[in-house]
C-alpha cells in the first residue's frame, strides 16, 4: 500500500506540473481543498476512485496511467477546454443579440410597434443571463453561478422598470433596485456557504 501511495503521489505531482496547474487550481476543478491535493501528492492519502476518474478525465489519460509505476506520464495534447467553452458561450450571446436585432427590425417596420422596437434589446441581457446560467450549471463554478444569477436579477429589474415607463405612468421605481440588491446579497451568501459546506464535507471524507 505504501508503494502504491508513493507511485500515485509521484504521478499526480508530475501530471499537475505538466498541465501547468497549481494545487489550488486543481482543487478548484475537483471541488476539493488544496490541502487534500497536497496530501495526495505527499503520499499521505490516496484519492478515492471517483476522484481518480475525475483526474484521468481532466488529464485525458486512463486511471491505470495514474496508478501505474511508469517512469513518466505525459498529458495528451487536448484542446483548451476552457477557451472552447468561453467561445461557445460568446457565440450563444451573439445568437441572442442577433435574434434581438431581427425582432427589432420586424417591430421597427410595423407602424403600430415601431415606437417600442427598442424593447427587444432591453430584453436581450436577461436572455443572456439565462444562457449563462445554463452553461454555468454545466461547466462553471460558484463564481460563474453568482454572475449568472446577478445578471438575471438586474436585467429583470431594468426590464420591469423600462416597461413600466413605456406603458404606464408610475414613479418611485427605485424600490426595484433595492429588492434586486437584497436578492444579490442572498445569492452571494447562498453560493458562498454552499461552496464552504461542500468543501468541508469533502475534507471530512
Amino acid at each position: 500500500m505504501e508503494d502504491l501511495k508513493e507511485i500515485i503521489a509521484k504521478n499526480l505531482t508530475q501530471l499537475r506540473t505538466h498541465a501547468q496547474l497549481t494545487q489550488i487550481q486543481l482543487a478548484e476543478k475537483l471541488n476539493y481543498s488544496d490541502k487534500a491535493v497536497s496530501k495526495w501528492e505527499r503520499g499521505e492519502a490516496i484519492p478515492d476512485l471517483r476522484v481518480l476518474i475525475q483526474l484521468a478525465k481532466l488529464y485525458n489519460i486512463s486511471v491505470d496511467d495514474i496508478i501505474s509505476p511508469s517512469a513518466e506520464k505525459i498529458v495528451k495534447p487536448k484542446m483548451n477546454v476552457k477557451k472552447k467553452r468561453v467561445l461557445i458561450t460568446l457565440l450563444s450571446f451573439g445568437l441572442v443579440w442577433f435574434i434581438a436585432t431581427v425582432l427589432f427590425m420586424i417591430f421597427y417596420f410595423i407602424p403600430q410597434t415601431d415606437a417600442y422596437a427598442y424593447l427587444s434589446y432591453v430584453c436581450a441581457p436577461f436572455a443572456c443571463g439565462i444562457v449563462l446560467m445554463v452553461f454555468s450549471v454545466k461547466w462553471g463554478n460558484w463564481i460563474t453561478n453568482i454572475l449568472a444569477c446577478s445578471l438575471i436579477i438586474w436585467a429583470a429589474a431594468v426590464i420591469f422598470h423600462i416597461f413600466v415607463i413605456a406603458f404606464a405612468d408610475f414613479g418611485k421605481m427605485y424600490f426595484l433596485y433595492i429588492v434586486a440588491g437584497v436578492f444579490e446579497i442572498l445569492i452571494i451568501l447562498w453560493f458562498t456557504l454552499r461552496k464552504f459546506y461542500k468543501r468541508k464535507n469533502k475534507e471530512e471524507m
